[in-house]
């Protein structure tokens, strides 16, 4: 096979992202010239590597299977591009994604620890949904995860191999409301009294669910907001803009004005915190980075 390291990267690019628009955007690239080194893949290859659906694009088997290779081949590149540069490497990097409440209290509990205990480890993170984190994992863009999932607690996805996983904690899901208005000085509201409630959301793709709202709450879900940020949905509700989800973990760090309260009438939403990686063998920095995550929460 002739096969580019522009074109193995563009590869890893499809399979972290889930389009080709996005991995030209990654990329700095026009999405037709993502298109030709697609093309160009798969002629080499002599095998179909993308299935192009109508949510996106997935790896099928053969490209699941070049995309494996292609993350040793990069990773020998950068190191030969190290060696022949005379760069020599004075940290141990780990590339680590999280969800997207996760940097507010688990995170900064874990760098402290390796800070006293493994100085020499530079962790690099990013935030992202459970989805796109699994399929930066896959991509090999980041070497460890911390994802959230929700009971029955499936596998995370449906490719082989499996992923390794570690349940780290499991946390209830609570509401934060305003401390002032119609909540007020509750411990406790009602599922029915949520129906015409003001959400503040996190936006998100067809394919994942919508975050920020009570799951299971009957009828359409008046949203009235809609953002990424945590500082800024909590600092909405502070301000009596309306009310989030928020796992009970995050009371530590919530802002002024703003009360958690747990919903009754409905089972109790649990969510459960994991830590995943690729199969195989870690390196001696993951290992360490995984055990400060899972000895903080």
């Amino acid at each position: 096979m002739d096969i580019s390291s522009t074109g193995l990267r563009v590869l890893q690019q499809i399979a972290e992202s889930g389009s080709f628009t996005a991995a030209a955007a990654r990329l700095g690239y026009t999405q037709s010239a993502v298109s030709r080194q697609a093309a160009s893949l798969e002629r080499s290859a002599g095998a179909t590597l993308f299935d192009r659906r109508p949510d996106g694009v997935r790896l099928t088997f053969a490209g699941l299977t070049l995309l494996r290779h292609a993350r040793t081949i990069l990773d020998c590149l950068a190191a030969a591009e190290s060696d022949l540069t005379g760069t020599v490497p004075r940290t141990e990097p780990v590339r680590l994604g999280l969800f997207l409440s996760a940097g507010a209290v688990i995170l900064p509990a874990a760098l402290t620890r390796l800070t006293a205990t493994d100085p020499q480890i530079m962790v690099t993170t990013t935030e992202g949904t459970t989805p796109t984190l699994i399929r930066a994992l896959r991509a090999g863009s980041i070497d460890l995860a911390v994802l959230t999932s929700r009971p029955p607690h499936r596998p995370l996805d449906s490719e082989s191999p499996r992923l390794h996983v570690e349940t780290a904690v499991d946390t209830e899901l609570v509401l934060a409301t305003p401390s002032t208005g119609k909540f007020a000085g509750r411990t406790t509201v009602h599922v029915d009294e949520l129906v015409d409630a003001a959400w503040i959301v996190t936006p998100s793709s067809n394919s994942e669910p919508l975050l920020g709202v009570w799951p299971g709450l009957p009828g359409r879900p008046h949203v009235v907001h809609r953002a990424r940020d945590w500082l800024t949905k909590l600092q909405l509700v502070a301000n009596g803009f309306g009310v989030t989800t928020v796992p009970s973990r995050l009371s530590p760090v919530l802002p002024p004005r703003v009360s958690l309260v747990h919903v009754e009438g409905a089972p109790p939403e649990i969510r459960r915190v994991l830590v995943a990686r690729l199969p195989g063998r870690p390196t001696p920095a993951i290992t360490a980075v995984n055990r400060a995550i899972t000895s903080t929460v």
